[in-house]
């Protein structure tokens, strides 16, 4: 449930939302997604974070990120690592869930409401800790995948779950068709 007169922040994992929208068989228009939750509450900030391939001479999300840095999003990007796995498959890895944990505590006294695009249970804590702050959690992602996107214990913890897939009308537009890896496929290993 959303309040018109709630000061929202909105913190979106790319890597997760990107899969958990894929999984769906969608991609996600920002535009519509930012207007949705402006005309939901007095949005203070939009905060998207991924990490990038710096070594690359052309990253496919680079646009994506620039679209959003230009069209009122808070970018939060770091260099990801690349590696060969055991078998020699090459790998990336880039996880933002530090930043994105701390950007949301130092929030937290200026907003009422913490809207988190992520299935990931390690943000639990997260969740917890912003409640505990009186600030209100809504966690937006998707159980009808196989498997379900996000984590039980994340799920139960949020204030208001919603599910992605019930936005798809509101914020998608039909998925392209399949392209390189991108670093929003980026693994999110520790």
């Amino acid at each position: 449930m959303f309040y018109r007169d709630e000061r929202l922040a909105l913190f979106i994992d790319g890597s997760n939302l990107y899969a958990a929208a894929k999984s769906l068989g969608f991609d996600i228009d920002y535009k519509l997604l930012r207007q949705e939750f402006m005309r939901r509450g007095k949005m203070l900030r939009a905060f998207y974070y991924t990490a990038l391939l710096e070594n690359d001479e052309y990253s496919p999300i680079r646009p994506l990120v620039d679209w959003l840095h230009y069209n009122g999003f808070t970018m939060v990007t770091k260099p990801a690592k690349e590696y060969t796995d055991s078998m020699g498959r090459r790998k990336v890895k880039g996880n933002m869930d530090i930043e994105l944990a701390v950007d949301a505590m130092e929030l937290a006294p200026y907003v009422d409401h913490v809207v988190l695009f992520s299935g990931d249970g390690d943000f639990r804590p997260l969740i917890e800790a912003l409640q505990r702050k009186g600030v209100r959690v809504s966690v937006v992602s998707t159980i009808r995948s196989q498997p379900p996107m996000i984590a039980d214990e994340l799920r139960r913890q949020a204030d208001n779950f919603i599910e992605l897939d019930e936005l798809r009308d509101v914020v998608g537009r039909p998925a392209r068709e399949p392209r390189a890896e991108t670093a929003e496929e980026v693994t999110e290993e520790s």
